[in-house]
């Protein structure tokens, strides 16, 4: 590295983490929106309010198999006593009854179907016996225990009123959201487009993931890590290839993506090395450059900014840091372009297993595995950490979040986690 580029990494104005996740959440700017099939919505994000257009159910709807009966009819059944009871109707469901239960009465009924008039509870077929025919062949029912009013009945409105709020605008439709949809006749829906992301990696030691290895070169995994990152996220990644060692090349490379995609992101040349070309294109571009360096490892020249509201994420050209700067940024950034709730990534709180006795003043994320040990969550650092190892990866199901301490953490200590 040249002496000049030392002195402006060292003249870099660091932001922290949650002022940097803050700049990036801040410019956030939501996608058009397109009218889907349901069947084609799952995953995205309603860009509307469903109100419901019904009541839920919106008939009395028994709860079980059973007979439809009056509740005050049973006061007196028991199992060594029980009353017996004319059965007047069969009901299955989708099927409506055109007969009112009088004292005396009840309906055979299946679940689902509507409870006919007259009836106020549905006694279940353990609870009962089928009686004799009489001399005028009128079928009976034996109840052999009490019943209380509304019982295994689901009355109208009972999950829903007509004019409630069924789903917000921003929810993810998923099973469930498919299901309300469906149910009020929903067959289309507005959801917001997917943002159309391209992926740009820097590096003349770069092999495509086809061709061999040679001495000194490696094969172009990053890449594809952010692509799988990007699908995951909800987003349509473009891979356009590796950019050119010359500035002005790579500048041409990046405004051409900037026309055609949503979002562009760089992978690799942010830090201030002779041939880290990014750091040059975003020192002197007609962009506005929000961050370039954040007080974290891995990750710290992350590099953030916005050409005609489009966001550029630079990411680092280490595998780790790469997928910490995916993770902290470019997920929550996707996301709400989709429609959802801007908020940080999740955090929740475990007890670290192992000393960490690092001194930083940077945020370090820490890729480890949390597990339960006796009803508590426990973080276990991996170990092999370096921000170039691509392996600790595959074995992490957390980072662990440890901000910057003059000391480190002691085993035993409560810390943040970030599950993956």
């Amino acid at each position: 590295m040249s002496g000049r580029k030392a002195q402006e990494n060292f003249m870099r104005t660091a932001v922290s983490v949650e002022e940097a996740t803050h700049i990036v959440m801040d410019r956030v700017r939501l996608m058009d929106t397109e009218e889907l099939c349901i069947t084609q919505s799952i995953g995205r994000y309603l860009a509307v309010e469903i109100i419901a257009s019904h009541p839920v159910p919106h008939f009395r709807r028994a709860g079980m198999d059973g007979y439809a009966v009056i509740a005050a009819d049973t006061s007196s059944a028991t199992i060594r006593n029980p009353i017996t009871l004319n059965v007047v109707d069969n009901i299955s469901a989708g099927t409506t009854s055109s007969v009112t239960i009088r004292p005396g009465e009840c309906a055979r009924i299946m679940t689902g179907a509507v409870v006919p008039d007259g009836a106020d509870t549905v006694i279940k077929y353990e609870m009962t016996e089928e009686g004799a025919y009489g001399t005028d062949e009128q079928e009976t029912c034996c109840v052999k225990g009490m019943v209380i009013p509304g019982e295994n009945v689901s009355p109208i409105g009972i999950e829903i009123g007509s004019g409630e709020l069924v789903l917000q605008a921003g929810v993810r439709i998923g099973p469930a959201e498919i299901a309300l949809l469906a149910m009020f006749g929903i067959a289309t829906v507005q959801v917001y487009q997917q943002p159309r992301v391209a992926i740009l990696a820097t590096g003349a030691e770069l092999l495509d993931v086809h061709e061999p290895l040679q001495p000194g070169r490696i094969r172009n995994s990053n890449a594809y890590m952010v692509t799988a990152a990007v699908m995951d996220f909800g987003g349509i990644p473009v891979m356009l290839g590796r950019i050119s060692d010359d500035v002005e090349k790579a500048k041409a490379i990046v405004m051409d993506a900037f026309a055609v995609y949503d979002v562009v992101v760089t992978i690799g040349g942010v830090s201030v090395g002779d041939h880290d070309i990014i750091y040059d294109l975003t020192k002197d571009w007609d962009g506005d450059l929000k961050f370039n360096k954040v007080l974290m490892r891995p990750g710290s020249p992350t590099t953030y900014g916005l050409w005609n509201g489009k966001p550029l994420f630079a990411l680092s050209g280490n595998p780790a840091a790469c997928y910490v700067g995916c993770r902290l940024f470019l997920r929550p950034a996707l996301r709400g372009m989709m429609g959802a709730k801007l908020v940080p990534e999740p955090r929740m709180l475990a007890t670290l297993s192992t000393a960490y006795l690092k001194s930083d003043r940077s945020t370090r994320f820490i890729r480890g595995v949390i597990s339960s040990e006796k009803g508590s969550l426990v973080a276990t650092p991996i170990g092999y950490d370096m921000s170039s190892v691509t392996v600790s990866l595959r074995d992490a199901n957390c980072l662990i979040c440890l901000p910057g301490s003059p000391k480190g953490y002691e085993a035993g200590e409560l810390v943040e986690v970030i599950p993956l």
